[in-house]
This record gives C-alpha cells, sequence and structure tokens, in this order.
C-alpha cells in the first residue's frame, strides 16, 4: 500500500462532496492510500479528477461573486465540486445499465458485476471488488436484472475502452464536439449519454449539458425563467460561470433535485 496527498486549490470541503457521493471521509484536504496497483501517479490523477481537484478552482468563488444566484448555493454546498466518475469507461457502462431502469436497480446489477467478475483488493483487512476491467467484463454472458441487448452493449464497451476509444485523458484533450461525436458512435451511447460521458467521467470542466432536460428545468427553476429555458438564456447565464460552467451546472442541478425531494441540504460551510 502506498498513499499520496492532494492539495486543493480554492476552496474545497471532502465533507461536501461527501455528502453528494457519498463513500469517504471527511476533511479539507485529500489523501488517499493506494491499493491493488503500483502506478501511484495514474491513481493520484484519477482521484483528483473524480474529485475535481485536477483543476485550478481558485476562481470558483469569484464566479458566484459575479453570479449572486449561483453564488447563494456555493455558500449553502460549501462550494461543492462535481464528485465524476473514476473514469469514461466506468461511466460509460454506468449509464448504459441505468437506461430505462430506476436508480437502486442499476446499482444492485453494478454489484453483482462487482461481486462475480471484479479483481479483489484488499483494504484495510478487507477485500473490496470494484466494477470489472474490460477484460473481465468480455466474459460476462448474462446479467441477472439486465437484458441480453444492454449485456452486448457492455461487451461492446469494452471492447472500445480495449482499443483506447474511451481512454480518458484522450477524450478529455479533444475539441468538445469531437470527443461527443465519438461517443455517440459507440452502441447504447446517445447525445444525452455521451454529454453526460464526457462531463462526469472525464471530468470537463468548462461544458455545459445542453442535452439534458432536467438540467435546463434546474436552471430554470432555480433562477426564476420560464420552462423549458431556451439556448439563447442558458448559453448566456451560464458564459458568466466560465471557466466553471460544468461545476456551476452539477451544483444547480442536485440543488433543486433536493428541493424537489425536500431532503435536508447540506450547510457546512468550508474554510477557504
Amino acid at each position: 500500500m502506498t498513499s499520496f496527498a492532494i492539495e486543493p486549490s480554492g476552496p474545497f470541503s471532502l465533507a461536501a462532496a461527501q455528502d453528494f457521493a457519498g463513500g469517504f471521509a471527511a476533511g479539507i484536504g485529500a489523501h488517499g492510500n493506494v491499493n491493488g496497483t503500483d502506478d501511484l501517479e495514474t491513481a493520484r490523477r484519477q482521484a483528483a479528477r473524480s474529485l475535481s481537484l485536477d483543476h485550478d478552482g481558485a476562481g470558483w468563488k469569484a464566479i458566484g461573486k459575479r453570479d449572486p444566484v449561483l453564488g447563494a448555493l456555493q455558500a449553502e454546498y460549501a462550494w461543492l465540486r462535481p464528485v465524476c466518475f473514476y473514469s469514461a469507461y466506468e461511466a460509460a457502462t454506468s449509464f448504459v445499465i441505468g437506461q430505462r431502469i430506476a436508480m437502486r436497480q442499476a446499482r444492485v446489477v453494478k454489484d453483482r458485476l462487482a461481486e462475480a467478475y471484479g479483481d479483489p483488493v484488499e483494504m484495510g483487512g478487507h477485500v473490496v471488488r470494484p466494477f470489472p476491467r474490460p477484460q473481465r467484463l468480455l466474459d460476462v454472458p448474462s446479467v441477472q436484472g439486465l437484458s441480453q441487448v444492454k449485456v452486448d452493449r457492455l461487451h461492446d464497451l469494452a471492447r472500445a475502452a480495449l482499443d483506447g476509444v474511451l481512454d480518458t485523458e484522450r477524450l478529455r484533450a479533444l475539441p468538445e464536439a469531437d470527443a461527443l461525436a465519438e461517443l455517440e458512435a459507440l452502441p447504447g451511447v446517445g447525445p444525452w449519454t455521451a454529454s453526460a460521458i464526457l462531463l462526469r467521467g472525464c471530468g470537463v470542466p468548462d461544458a455545459v449539458p445542453m442535452v439534458d432536460d432536467i438540467s435546463r428545468n434546474a436552471v430554470a427553476s432555480i433562477y426564476g425563467l420560464p420552462s423549458p429555458l431556451d439556448d439563447a438564456t442558458w448559453t448566456r447565464i451560464s458564459d458568466a460561470w466560465r471557466p466553471y460552467r460544468m461545476w456551476a451546472s452539477v451544483l444547480i442541478h442536485m440543488a433543486w433535485r433536493r428541493s424537489q425531494a425536500s431532503t435536508p441540504s447540506y450547510r457546512q460551510r468550508a474554510k477557504p
């Protein structure tokens, strides 16, 4: 086991990230232990990307000063940064599994795949199994609770990952339109899924999910505007969020969902 530390640039609270996604201890900095690989740098880079710590967040607070609506949410949710998937591959498989089924059912399916085909990794005296690597996913003949069509699509995504098509860093480096076009060419990946993979799987910080109707409705509701929000209005509002348009979109989406569900909000404020 080896370890690493990541020093955030700009305001950050691991507790806020935990409240958003769950599964790790709270704190102001980020410290990680690495198990199952000797590639410490790749593990550190992956962790930083997953917590949106791979980008300079020093200007995140200033965006809220320019946009008081966003600024109020930033303060309420402790300057939350998006928690992203570990990779484009994990995002793609997760979104394909989740198509047209409940989130809880999708989680059960992913857990079944991890238990049966995930590589065992010992952590703190316990053995955990992550989602299967592409090589192992190709060995899956069928999955309880998942149609054979989706299993076949997962096989296609596994092959794409092995061929480098779903390489996270490569996709991040492409122009947005080119990356989306490549993703939409994959079986089972439409415009919405392609956008979600790029933004939340690759952690692209300055893009807007224009094809996501829920995010569009969330922006309209939070800003007190007519719904559905037209492209021109959303572009005008989101331009003020640059270079953190994805961060702002995720924060607004989450705040709107919680207001709709009437769930308690996270109100602890992080130190700057």
